[in-house]
């Protein structure tokens, strides 16, 4: 696992120095729990992936309301003051979150976000928990 994460890393670096303006980059659990990181301090990040569950579940409530969708989270932006919030899904389980400043790229944001994606998505799939019982 850690090797997996190393390369995970890397490729989060990829795409922080690939698109200007990128701050943060995080892939998540949809439990809200940090899997790998690029840019920020490690609490900021904590903070980010668990905000990102509670916006996934609100995501996929809303979803819900299209008649002829599936129900499911593909991307989330975020315009605020001081920058762009960025959450994609990535797989079973998992998401990647961007955060970035205000002169950012957004066409850009995403299709390096699509790509890495699909480049990594077996990595970033987030297997189920259990509770440390064997069957």
């Amino acid at each position: 696992m850690i090797q997996q994460r190393a390369n995970m890393d890397w490729m989060l670096k990829d795409l922080a120095e690939g698109v200007p303006g990128t701050l943060h980059v995080i892939v998540l659990s949809s439990d809200g729990l940090r899997m790998a990181q690029h840019g920020g301090d490690p609490d900021a990040a904590d903070r980010l992936a668990a905000a990102c569950a509670g916006l996934q579940s609100l995501a996929a409530a809303v979803g819900t309301e299209f008649p002829r969708g599936d129900g499911r989270m593909r991307l989330v932006v975020i315009e605020m003051s001081g920058g762009f919030f960025y959450m994609m899904a990535a797989g079973p389980g998992a998401y990647l979150a961007v955060l970035a400043d205000e002169e950012v790229d957004a066409g850009l944001m995403g299709q390096q976000m699509r790509d890495l994606v699909a480049r990594i998505g077996a990595h970033l799939t987030s297997p189920p928990r259990n509770d440390g019982l064997t069957a």
